[in-house]
């Protein structure tokens, strides 16, 4: 988005005289003062992290802001890493092929990252059958995405329930031309939230549509040039649809699943494994951006930071009101003070619950991604590091919850998920694809 076009939209313009320049200024100063007071990080007294520098991937979405917060506040400077690079990638494909790489070829040593993926790649599932090891060292946000629609489908009324889209998809695939359904990446969370949506109301994603690929940034423009019906996407691509009037939220993810998991801070096992205390140190300056950016007065600072060319690239106004809890679907329905905002520590959104990737793999299942067979147990141990996230969080004077489980989670239509027997949720889903 030029300057130009922010000049002529006034919801681009931060609220109480807030602006970009100023906020990046700020940000400078408080890194020039972290610099000045820790000039080999804070953690110089001590035994401090094994390196100075990281690369971490993201990909242009809301839930990146941990990242770019602890870069732009300095963060990482004051817990020993002044050298971190924070990277945007083009796409999850990209993310996961630089994260492959690894920096000493040229890549990448971490990521925001699809939730699911570390245990893909950790499995080979998406890296051409070579497993490359990856940890979970923190959850980035819990809520935020979206579901969005084209304006044909208001007249049948699909919203959270997608039945209404169940003729007009069957009439499009009679002809010929299948309704295109556009996720970011197959087996990741959009891809698991869009499929869940689709088969509560009797929809098959794997013979009733066409499920496509498409990277966030890119969301809105193919839905404009009629390329696709229906896109799960992070924030702010499903406001900046209804911005721009080219179609409207059927639903938000979390009327789906309340306060669900979404993103996490990916990394290389072999580099954590290298440098354990850059890693603790690393993880606990993304928990302090996480409470930065949890504080509501904090978010129009947020958002004019995030919100830059080098970053999301978007208006403030197409990020900042569903941030702020009013959600406009684009379809006559405003919603103020919404539960569904996006988390990025409170109510333990930043902890990584096992439970959940146990969820994250189970759906994989259930859709052929992954085989029958996996060890989904050993595999969660094996790639969630919710011990570092402990340490992490200790060190910096706040805590996680009792476990590691969050325990039986129940979705808008009545399936109930029990941590403890993965195997009656996947039997209790009637649309499936299993391998």
């Amino acid at each position: 988005m030029s300057k130009t076009d922010k000049t002529q939209n006034p919801a681009a313009t931060a609220p109480e005289g807030l602006t970009r320049r100023n906020a990046i200024f700020a940000a400078a100063a408080t890194m020039a003062a972290v610099k000045a007071a820790f000039p080999a990080g804070a953690h110089a007294a001590g035994a401090g992290p094994e390196v100075a520098k990281a690369r971490l991937g993201f990909i242009a979405l809301t839930d990146s802001s941990p990242l770019i917060i602890a870069k732009e506040r300095g963060l990482f400077a004051k817990h020993g890493l002044p050298d971190v690079e924070v990277l945007k990638q083009a796409s999850w494909g990209a993310t996961r092929d630089n994260l492959v790489l690894g920096s000493d070829r040229g890549g990448i040593d971490g990521a925001h990252i699809l939730s699911p993926m570390p245990y893909l790649m950790s499995t080979g599932a998406i890296t051409g059958g070579a497993p490359t090891p990856m940890y979970i060292l923190a959850r980035l946000n819990t809520n935020g995405q979206g579901i969005s629609v084209g304006n044909d489908l208001k007249a049948v009324k699909v919203g959270l329930n997608s039945a209404g889209a169940k003729a007009k998809f069957a009439q499009l695939k009679a002809s010929g031309n299948m309704a295109k359904v556009a996720m970011t990446f197959r087996g990741g969370t959009h891809d698991l939230w869009v499929r869940y949506w689709l088969a509560a109301g009797g929809i098959n994603p794997e013979t009733d549509v066409s499920t496509i690929v498409i990277p966030p940034p890119q969301m809105v423009a193919n839905m404009k040039a009629g390329t696709q019906d229906v896109f799960c996407v992070g924030e702010p691509w499903n406001g900046q649809l209804v911005n721009q009037k080219v179609g409207y939220t059927a639903c938000v993810t979390s009327e789906l699943w309340m306060n669900h998991p979404e993103k996490a801070l990916g990394m290389r096992a072999a580099w954590v494994d290298k440098y354990p205390r850059a890693a603790e140190a690393l993880t606990a300056a993304v928990q302090e951006a996480q409470l930065w950016c949890d504080k509501a007065s904090n978010l129009p600072a947020m958002c004019s930071i995030v919100s830059g060319r080098q970053y999301v690239n978007v208006p403030m106004g197409d990020i900042l009101p569903r941030l702020q809890g009013t959600v406009d679907y684009g379809d006559g329905r405003i919603l103020k003070n919404s539960p569904h905002r996006m988390k990025f520590w409170a109510d333990n959104a930043s902890f990584p619950f096992k439970s959940h990737d146990l969820w994250f793999l189970t759906e994989d299942i259930r859709w052929g991604v992954l085989p029958q067979k996996t060890n989904t147990q050993a595999l969660v141990n094996k790639v969630n590091r919710s011990d570092i996230w402990r340490a992490a969080a200790k060190s910096i004077g706040q805590s996680g919850p009792a476990g590691d489980s969050r325990g039986v989670e129940r979705f808008f239509d009545g399936k109930v998920f029990d941590p403890a027997n993965p195997g009656a949720y996947l039997a209790s889903q009637p649309i499936k694809k299993l391998v």
